[in-house]
Order: structure tokens, then sequence, then C-alpha cells
């Protein structure tokens, strides 16, 4: 098998794949569960970016970024609204990647700044998105503490 990382756009054909991917049991409660956030993408299809991650031909992670530099609140501008790695393929590299090609794509459409906003907890992803380099901002919004990275 190729291990090769490779980032899709979500298609009728790997939709339910998408939907297969699953956190560990007891990161559930950071994370919705990907057929909610394809449903939030459907909702916002200006905004939304959701894409599966695989690695050779397995579908392994699903991330989706946001971008919406005419939403009044700042952090909703440009950043990563979901990021679901399988419990089985983590700490692999597959949340970096995920996450890498969110800013890459921010960039790529200007971005200066990008956030992500996170619930804390000792299953958490704070110290994944805080070694990303995302650092806080003093912002919460809905129990969720908002973090912010640099893209210059």
């Amino acid at each position: 098998m190729n291990d090769a990382l490779r980032i899709a756009t979500i298609t009728p054909d790997n939709v339910d794949l998408a939907c297969q991917i699953k956190v560990k049991p007891e990161q559930e409660d950071f994370v919705a569960p990907v057929a909610v956030s394809l449903a939030e993408a459907y909702a916002s299809p200006q905004a939304a970016w959701p894409r599966l991650v695989y690695v050779g031909d397995e579908p392994a992670a699903f991330v989706m970024g946001g971008f919406d530099p005419d939403a009044a609140i700042e952090f909703f501008r440009c950043g990563i609204w979901r990021l679901n790695v399988s419990a089985r393929h983590q700490r692999g590299g597959l949340g970096r990647f995920a996450v890498e090609a969110v800013l890459d794509e921010a960039r790529r459409r200007g971005s200066k700044r990008a956030t992500v906003m996170w619930k804390t907890g000792a299953a958490g992803p704070e110290g994944f998105y805080r070694r990303m380099g995302f650092e806080l901002t003093g912002q919460e919004f809905a129990g969720q503490v908002v973090g912010a990275i640099d893209l210059n």
C-alpha cells in the first residue's frame, strides 16, 4: 500500500467513507461527528471547506476549514472548523497534514491569520493546536477557547 498522504474534496463517491471516520471514544465530547460537520458544510457552502485526508487509498481523517472574510465575528473569518482523525491513525502526522492544508488554503486566499476553537479538557486538542503554533487569544465562544496563528 502507498502510505502517501493526500487531501481530497468530499464527493458523492467518498462521503460515506468520510462519515465512517471515528475519533477515540474519550475524544467524542471534543469534536462533532463528520456527518454533523458535513451538514454544517451543506448549510454554509460559501464558507465551508470540507476535505478528506487519505493514507494511500484509505480515508483516515476529516478536516473542515471555514473562509468567510465578511463574517461579523473576526475569528469566524478564516480558520479550522473541524478536525477528526480516525482513532487508528492518530499520532501519525495526519492532524498536522490536515491543519497545514487548511492553512495553505488560507494563504492562497490571502488570509494573514487563522483561528481554531476547542473545548478544554484532558482528552481535548489544546496541546496539539498549541504545538502547531496556535496561541490563545483570550477569547471564548460557546464554551470554547479561541486560538490564532499568524500566516505570514
